[in-house]
C-alpha cells in the first residue's frame, strides 16, 4: 500500500503543478471579475436586497423553509447543504495551512477570489436554475453538466463540445467527490480527534463510516433533513468561540490585519523568496485554498441549488452570494484572526514558529492549538468537535454532488453502488497522509474548475438577460416583462403555474 501511495503522489504532484498554474487561477479570477462587472458590481449594489433575500427571508418567508411534500428540497436547505459541503475543513485546516506556507498575506487574497467568487457562484446557480430538469419521480437535476450539455451544446456547431465538456465535468466531479469531499475531510476529522481525544484512529474511521452511510443511502431528503440542523447549530457555535478568543485578543486585532496586508504585498510574504515569489506564493495559496473552502468556480455547489423548490433563477443566485460570503468572507476570517492572535505565526516576518508546527504535529492542528492557548485542552476538545462537524457535513453534502455526477454519467441505477464505494473510501481516508489527501483534493478541485468556468463564460449572456429580467420586474415593477424562469419552454409554463414566492 505504501508504494502505491508513493506513487500516487508522485503522479499527482506533476497533475497539481499543471493545473493549478497562473492559466487555471486567472481564468478563475478573470471568470469572477467579468461577472461581477457585467452584473454591476451586484455584491455590493443589490448587498441590501440579497441579503433581505437570503438570510433575512430565512426569519419571515415560509416559501424559503417550509418543507416539501415532494422530491424537492426548501432555498434554506439547500443552502445549509451547500454550505454543508463547502464550511468544512477548508475554513480550519485549509486556512491554516495557507497561513503556514503562504503566510499572512494568503489570507488577504482569500478575501479577494471570495469577493469575486460571489458573481461566479451567483452566475452557477442562475444557469443551474435556468437549465435544470425534473425527473419522472418530481426531483430536481441541475448542474454544469446541464447547462454545459443544453446551453453551450446549444451553440452553433458546439453540441460534441458541450457534451464532451460535460461528461469530462461529470466525471472530474466524481473524482473530486472522493477527494474534496471525502479523503481530506476525513483524514482532518480522525487526525484531530485522535490528538485531542487520543482515540484511535482506525476506531475513529469504522465510526465515520456507519455514521455516513445511515445517511447517505437515504438520498438528497435525508441529507438536507440532516444539514438544515446541523449547519447553523455548527457555524453559530464556532463562531462564539472564535469571538470570545478575539475579544480576548483584541489589541492585536490591528497588527494582525497590518499583517495580512502587509504580508500581501511585500517581501516579508514568504521567506526565502524574492519579492515576486513571496507575493506569488500567497496568492496562490490564498486562491487555493480560497477555492477549497468556498468552491466558488467548481460548479459543484449548484447541484444542490438546482434541487431548490424555488422559481426565480436570481433568487437562487443571490444564496450563492450568500453562500461565498459566510464561508469565507465570515468563517475563514474568524479562523485566521484567531490563527494569527495565538503566538504561532510571526506578524513581523510572517513566518511560522516551526517548534511550534512539530510540536502540534503540523499546520492542521493550528486551530486546535491556538484555542488551547485560551482555553486549555477544553479548547483542542472543541476544536476536535468542531472540525468532527464540519467535516462531517462537507462529506454529506458533497455525496450528493457525487450521486448527481453519476446519474448523469451511468444512469440511476450507478446511484447506490457510487453511494456504497464513497462510503468505502471514508474509511480509506482515516489512514491516508494527510499531505497526500489535501494534494489529491487539489488536483481534482483545479481540473473540476477548468470545464465549469468556461461554461459560465461562455453562457454569461443568459445570465445577464436573467439579471435584467429580475431587477425589470422587482426593481422597477414592470408588470408587463414576462418572468424569465427556464430555457425550456415545457418547465418555464409549469413554473409559471405554480404560486409565488
Amino acid at each position: 500500500m505504501s508504494a502505491f501511495l508513493d506513487w500516487v503522489a508522485s503522479v499527482n504532484d506533476v497533475v497539481n503543478n499543471l493545473v493549478w498554474g497562473w492559466p487555471a487561477l486567472i481564468l478563475l479570477g478573470a471568470t469572477g471579475v467579468l461577472m461581477t462587472v457585467m452584473t454591476g458590481f451586484y455584491q455590493i449594489t443589490h448587498m441590501k436586497h440579497w441579503i433581505k433575500n437570503t438570510i433575512g427571508a430565512i426569519f419571515g418567508d415560509r416559501h424559503v423553509t417550509s418543507h416539501t411534500s415532494d422530491r424537492t428540497i426548501s432555498q434554506f436547505q439547500s443552502l445549509c447543504t451547500a454550505l454543508a459541503a463547502t464550511v468544512g475543513t477548508g475554513n480550519i485546516v485549509g486556512v491554516a495551512g495557507a497561513i503556514a506556507v503562504g503566510g499572512p498575506g494568503s489570507v488577504f487574497w482569500m478575501w479577494l477570489i471570495a469577493f469575486f467568487g460571489m458573481m461566479t457562484n451567483f452566475s452557477e446557480n442562475v444557469l443551474g436554475i435556468l437549465y435544470r430538469r425534473k425527473d419522472e419521480k418530481g426531483e430536481w437535476h441541475g448542474g454544469a453538466m446541464y447547462y454545459l450539455r443544453d446551453g453551450l451544446g446549444a451553440k452553433k456547431h458546439c453540441k460534441k463540445l458541450g457534451e464532451g465538456l460535460a461528461w469530462l465535468f461529470s466525471l472530474l466531479c466524481l473524482l473530486a467527490s472522493f477527494g474534496i469531499g471525502n479523503m481530506s475531510q476525513v483524514n482532518s476529522m480522525v487526525s484531530n480527534v485522535n490528538n485531542a481525544f487520543h482515540i484511535p484512529k482506525i476506531v475513529v474511521g469504522i465510526f465515520l463510516v456507519v455514521a455516513v452511510g445511515s445517511v447517505i443511502l437515504g438520498g438528497i431528503k435525508r441529507v438536507a433533513a440532516i444539514t438544515e440542523k446541523l449547519v447553523p447549530f455548527m457555524v453559530v457555535l464556532y463562531f462564539i468561540g472564535a469571538i470570545e478568543i478575539i475579544c480576548l485578543h483584541a489589541s492585536l486585532i490591528p497588527d494582525i490585519f497590518h499583517a495580512i496586508f502587509q504580508g500581501a504585498f511585500s517581501i516579508h510574504a514568504v521567506a526565502g523568496g524574492g519579492f515576486g515569489a513571496g507575493i506569488a506564493l500567497a496568492m496562490k495559496m490564498g486562491f487555493k485554498r480560497g477555492v477549497f473552502s468556498n468552491e466558488a468556480g467548481l460548479g459543484s455547489s449548484v447541484m444542490v441549488h438546482s434541487s431548490s423548490n424555488v422559481k426565480e433563477p436570481v433568487r437562487q443566485g443571490m444564496w450563492g452570494i450568500f453562500e461565498v460570503f459566510a464561508d469565507t468572507i465570515v468563517v475563514c476570517t474568524l479562523t485566521a484572526i484567531v490563527i494569527l492572535g495565538s503566538g504561532a505565526i510571526d506578524l513581523t516576518t510572517g513566518l511560522a514558529d516551526e517548534e511550534v508546527l512539530e510540536a502540534i504535529g503540523g499546520s492542521s492542528n493550528l486551530m486546535s492549538y491556538s484555542f488551547g492557548q485560551t482555553f486549555g485542552a477544553l479548547g483542542s476538545g472543541f476544536i476536535a468537535i468542531a472540525i468532527l462537524l464540519f467535516a462531517y457535513s462537507t462529506v454529506l453534502g458533497w455525496s450528493h454532488y457525487g450521486s448527481t455526477a453519476c446519474r448523469y454519467l451511468f444512469g440511476e441505477k450507478a446511484v447506490l453502488p457510487y453511494r456504497l464505494v464513497f462510503v468505502g473510501i471514508v474509511f480509506l481516508g482515516s489512514i491516508m497522509e494527510a499531505e497526500l489527501a489535501w494534494n489529491l483534493s487539489d488536483t481534482f478541485n483545479g481540473l473540476m474548475m477548468i470545464p465549469n468556468l468556461i461554461g459560465v463564460l461562455v453562457l454569461s449572456p443568459q445570465v445577464m438577460r436573467c439579471t435584467k429580467n429580475y431587477a425589470l420586474r422587482h426593481f422597477k415593477k414592470d408588470t408587463k416583462v414576462k418572468p424569465m424562469l427556464s430555457m425550456f419552454d415545457d418547465v418555464e409554463e409549469v413554473q409559471l403555474t405554480l404560486e409565488d414566492e
